[in-house]
């Protein structure tokens, strides 16, 4: 029997010594459906699902997903990745991780089977929350892709509701060259005659339309099948119109997320009903830590702070459009994953940014070193790139000589983001 642990990070290091490192990666659902067999974990769970993929807006729209259901009265689960500060938040009952002692009897569980099958990382962590999730008898399941789709652990489990926020480049060693590429693995999530929804709207993929063509999947099509109007606060689809209350967010992509999970409730009125009312007066801010979060950590005469976790190109673009909204000086503080496309990422904020303060993150040998991502901004025209011992010393001096007009964005990774203290990123955005 595994001992009760001192704090959720053990938790981590547990499965670490079950798997290997989370940055182990073997694609497929073999492993998976012989673990489940044997922990009589069934691929049709007991409550409806709501599988979510995509390159980017995943845990906005599960958290948009969850606001809606709790507002409405239901026990909701939701299984995201990665954590910020501690392994149980990848499990939210109700809003509210889940517990050591749940996460601890999901693991001993698992321990019996996981070594003759060489699950990796992610697979228990998947079979852990699904059998806590199970156990405490939940109305509703939102399980977040962890890589692609098609081969992901979560896509041992049959969806009631598919939906796909969008697909772009990211993670090709594993998906494959290009955005067609990406598009089929990501809509592996599709059933046929299950519903599904997708959320790029200018630039639908064409892979993804040709997988629900192919395998009689409706799928309904943001700009097409239902929208929104960030400026009227207004949502409209499946022969509705509802309002959106405020608080409103300054990102534009966010009221993507919002109009896809606000789609997800419709087609699942059967199974979960939710009234317009409900839909129209909710009260819970679906706001996530590190997405698009605009702060002032150093009061109304300090800058404000611009937290976000975007990592590839499509992700910064739209960090961009929110940046050109605001007024004054820009720094930026950066660090980044190695294996990611470090210069289409970065490119996109050089007409915005005037001085960029770069560092290595330290928790990951996936880090791309200080150095290079000068050397990066170097060549593509940026003419202050300072090089940062660690965030909190960069962030102070900032914070201590810049105004109320000026902004700070931190971005890059989850990795970064974990470093700024905690009581920043829980407080409420302005």
């Amino acid at each position: 029997m595994l001992q009760s642990r001192a704090s959720t990070d053990a938790l981590s290091d547990q499965v670490i010594r079950m798997a290997g490192p989370p940055e182990r990666i073997v694609l497929g659902l073999e492993r998976m459906r012989t673990a489940m067999a044997l922990l009589d974990l069934p691929a049709r769970l007991p409550m409806p699902v709501i599988t979510v993929a995509g390159t980017n807006g995943k845990g906005s729209t599960v958290a948009c997903l969850e606001t809606f259901y709790r507002q409405a009265g239901y026990r909701v689960a939701a299984y995201t990745s990665p954590h910020i500060w501690s392994f149980n938040e990848r499990l939210r009952l109700n809003g509210t991780s889940a517990s050591m002692s749940d996460w601890d009897a999901a693991l001993d569980d698992i321990a019996a089977v996981a070594g003759s099958i060489a699950l990796t990382f992610f697979e228990i962590t998947t079979l852990a929350a699904v059998k806590i999730l199970c156990a405490v008898q939940v109305d509703l399941a939102i399980l977040e892709v962890g890589l692609g789709g098609r081969l992901d652990a979560v896509n041992a489990f049959d969806p009631d509701c598919s939906v796909l926020t969008t697909v772009d480049l990211d993670h090709q060693d594993w998906l494959g060259p290009d955005r067609l590429s990406i598009g089929r693995e990501k809509s592996g999530i599709f059933r046929p005659d299950v519903p599904a929804l997708y959320g790029d709207a200018a630039n639908p993929c064409a892979s993804v339309l040709e997988t629900a063509a192919q395998h009689q999947v409706p799928l309904q099509l943001l700009g097409r099948d239902f929208d929104f109007d960030a400026q009227a606060r207004r949502w409209w689809g499946f022969g509705q119109t509802l309002a959106i209350p405020e608080p409103l967010w300054p990102a534009a992509a966010q009221w993507q997320n919002l109009a896809l999970a606000l789609a997800a409730v419709w087609v699942l009125q059967k199974k979960l009903p939710v009234s317009a009312a409900a839909l129209s007066h909710w009260s819970i801010r679906p706001d996530l830590p590190g997405r698009a979060q605009m702060l002032r950590p150093w009061g109304e005469n300090g800058p404000r702070l611009i937290v976000d976790v975007a990592h590839n190109p499509q992700a910064v673009a739209q960090l961009a459009t929110l940046l050109e909204g605001q007024g004054g000086r820009c720094h930026a503080v950066v660090a980044m994953l190695a294996d990611k496309d470090v210069a289409g990422t970065l490119k996109n904020l050089l007409r915005r940014v005037e001085v960029w303060h770069v560092l290595e993150i330290t928790d990951t040998p996936r880090a791309a070193s200080a150095a290079s991502l000068q050397k990066c901004l170097w060549e593509m025209g940026a003419a202050h790139v300072e090089i940062e011992e660690n965030m909190q010393t960069a962030l102070d001096a900032l914070g201590s000589v810049l105004t109320a007009d000026d902004s700070i964005v931190c971005f890059g990774s989850f990795h970064l983001v974990k470093q700024l203290p905690r009581q920043w990123l829980d407080g409420t955005s302005v």
